[in-house]
């Protein structure tokens, strides 16, 4: 591969590794100040000794990575909000102590059906000066009309640390918000909020405002309210009416990266940008004015979509990619993705553990290294069979690049990825087109009625292609078990495949044979493993127990309840590549690695011959914990969610007070046992 001769994809591989060594080590300020330093001195030193000659000095090259991997720990440190002073973490002491805080609403996301939540930035917290990102739930009320981005808000309540995730394998969406620098969350009623009549009018305020303007026009214009959703999504990256039904249909199809505004609807806009400057000369001065002229339009379209980070993103590679363009060599492409990866990571290092961030750079790479590659297998002469192979192309090259992380992430895979392409990617750089258009003159004050409608008819369309498409249910591969070792011996098998593909020789074809055998292996290996494990879980299910005993890759579940909650545990039967072999009654005693466990129900009856290590608590049994004590002396005592909240308090204090663990599947999630 000539890309890894470059320099700066060594560069950027060092600066990367910086980033996961810090973000897994959690390493401090000092550390990391201490190994710039090192590195630098180090580089200062190999760069003095090698003179003129030091690109040709090996001492030099790893000196320079070195100093890469040293600034990439730095980075990640020095963008992780925990580490700054004036975060509003540090200045809390007591989580179960209301704060006066004054904030200013940054974002909306998707509201649920109990309140409707914003990302804010802290100003003040008990009257300090700090800063940092907080989830804001407001419980649904008429006052969150009046809310808006830039809005300055003041009200007392309890700061909620992220929670743990209630069962195994689950979406962990504490340590997702964590990721995107957002610490902590607050519930607040919307009767205790006072509003302040000042705005904070920064480019987010103005881009929020930009686009309820146009949504409000196309509305009152009678754009149905459906398609106005997703075209939302479409141009302006704003999902968050989109019913779950129709968002259903698009991963069905394989199709719901167009919900998004990605790389594609940049790279969309770049090809129509391309068409319609064709005119300009392509001189020195032309060029320029093409290239200003592209950069313009990229970020006026990242304001109308909201800057958000994966506008952001897609805007930032993409004018890299305008830049490469216009130097008009063709190894330059690889430069500008390089850079745009590494000015990104640069800026915003926690980009690099965004899903959209892995998919967009993946999907990119393979599509410029794979798809000329594929092109040449076939080379239509009609120029419409092109077109549509071109298509297929640019698809299977994405697809292939992306699979295993899709797989990995999501556990499911749309067989008919390329028959959605086909049918939709002709037709939606025109609705791109189209719907950009509309919208600029929305934002105008102006709706143009035969266009809004023909727009609004594409949009119709379109969902009803997906939504037969995705009536293929057959053809949707889901609940994939997949690791991390599948995962990296995939893609080794991949890369080493298409290396072979392009210049096959015998070096090569038992490199993509060793790679194939790795797949294998790492597939039977996590098999064994998964053969020799045993455990038992108790599940946190509201108002309910459930336990559940894994042998190898076979679980029984023991339950009173008749509704086994197979939705609930499929996450976890398929990280564990397991499978339900049955279901029993609960008992009120059971065994489990030599360790007895006591389950004592609503009736709180049990005898004192059992002895048991475990204690389990379940339906709200009316017993004196401390009476129990004085009969056993258990190793533990667990309430799960099928009691009530004053009882588990009450034990929690009692158990405190007797020194014996406690745990309230309620507070901290499932309890495993091993």
């Amino acid at each position: 591969m000539k890309i890894l001769q470059f320099p700066l994809t060594k560069i950027t591989i060092f600066f990367i590794i910086g980033i996961l060594v810090s973000y897994y080590a959690n390493t401090s300020v000092t550390t990391a100040l201490i190994l710039l330093f090192i590195s630098f001195f180090v580089f200062c030193v190999c760069f003095l000794l090698s003179k003129k000659d030091f690109i040709q000095k090996i001492h030099f090259g790893l000196s320079l990575y070195l100093l890469s991997l040293s600034v990439g720990i730095l980075n990640q440190v020095v963008h992780t909000d925990y580490f700054q002073k004036d975060n509003y973490i540090h200045h809390i002491s007591n989580y179960n102590k209301e704060h006066l805080v004054e904030i200013v609403l940054r974002e909306k996301l998707k509201s649920t059906k109990f309140s409707d939540r914003y990302i804010a930035n802290i100003k003040l917290i008990d009257y300090k000066k700090s800063s940092g990102k907080i989830l804001i739930n407001f419980y649904n009320d008429k006052l969150n009309d009046k809310l808006k981005t830039g809005s300055i808000l003041q009200f007392k309540g309890n700061v909620v640390k992220h929670k743990t995730v209630n069962n195994p394998d689950q979406f962990d969406y504490g340590k997702y918000l964590t990721q995107k620098s957002i610490l902590a969350q607050m519930y607040v009623n919307t009767s205790d909020v006072k509003i302040n009549s000042k705005l904070v009018k920064d480019i987010w305020f103005y881009s929020n405002e930009l686009r309820l303007r146009i949504i409000k026009n196309l509305n009152k214009s009678g754009f149905s309210h459906n398609e106005l959703n997703v075209v939302s999504a479409l141009i302006l990256g704003q999902k968050q009416g989109i019913s779950p039904e129709i968002l259903q249909d698009y991963q069905f199809a394989g199709a719901i990266h167009i919900l998004s505004v990605s790389g594609l609807h940049v790279g969309f806009i770049i090809l129509f940008l391309n068409f319609l400057l064709k005119p300009i000369p392509n001189t020195k001065l032309g060029s320029y004015i093409k290239l200003s002229i592209t950069l313009a339009f990229l970020w006026s379209f990242a304001i109308l979509a909201g800057m958000s980070p994966s506008v952001i993103r897609s805007v930032t590679m993409f004018s890299f990619i305008a830049i490469g363009m216009h130097l008009k060599r063709k190894t330059y492409i690889y430069h500008t993705l390089l850079a745009s990866l590494f000015f990104i990571l640069l800026c915003e290092p926690s980009f690099l553990f965004d899903v959209g961030f892995q998919l967009s750079y993946t999907a990119l790479f393979f599509i410029l290294w794979l798809q000329p590659l594929l092109t040449k297998i076939w080379i239509p002469r009609n120029k419409i069979i092109a077109y549509f192979w071109d298509i297929i192309t640019v698809s299977f090259a994405a697809q292939i690049g992306v699979m295993p992380l899709s797989i990995y992430y999501f556990h499911q895979f749309p067989g008919l990825f390329f028959v959605t392409n086909l049918i939709i990617l002709p037709g939606l750089g025109v609705i791109m087109a189209l719907g950009i258009f509309v919208m600029m003159l929305a934002a105008f004050n102006y709706v143009n009625v035969f266009l809004s409608k023909t727009l609004e008819w594409f949009i119709y369309i379109l969902n009803s292609i997906i939504n037969w498409i995705a009536s293929f249910e057959r053809f949707v591969f889901q609940d994939i078990s997949f690791n991390w070792y599948l995962l990296i011996s995939l893609y080794g098998f991949i890369i080493a495949t298409i290396i072979w593909f392009k210049k096959p020789n015998y070096t090569k074809i038992m490199v993509a044979l060793t790679m194939t055998l790795l797949f294998q292996l790492s597939y039977f290996t996590t098999i064994w493993s998964t053969q020799n494990q045993k455990e038992l879980i108790i599940f946190n299910v509201n108002k309910s127990t459930l336990i559940g005993e894994r042998i190898g890759r076979d679980v029984t579940l023991f339950s009173k309840d008749s509704n086994n909650k197979n939705n609930m545990l499929q996450s976890y039967l398929v990280a564990n590549f397991s499978k339900i072999k049955a279901q029993k009654p609960l008992d009120n005693l059971a065994y489990f690695k030599n360790k007895k466990i006591l389950i004592m129900d609503s009736l709180g009856i049990y005898t004192n011959s059992v002895k048991p290590n475990i204690i389990l608590l379940t339906n709200s049994p009316k017993i004196n914990l401390q009476r129990l004590f004085l009969d056993f002396k258990p190793e533990i005592i667990i309430a799960d969610a099928s009691n009530f909240k004053s009882y588990i308090r009450l034990w929690k204090e009692t158990c405190e007070k007797e020194k014996i663990p406690f745990h309230a599947t309620a507070e901290k999630g499932f309890y495993r046992l091993q």
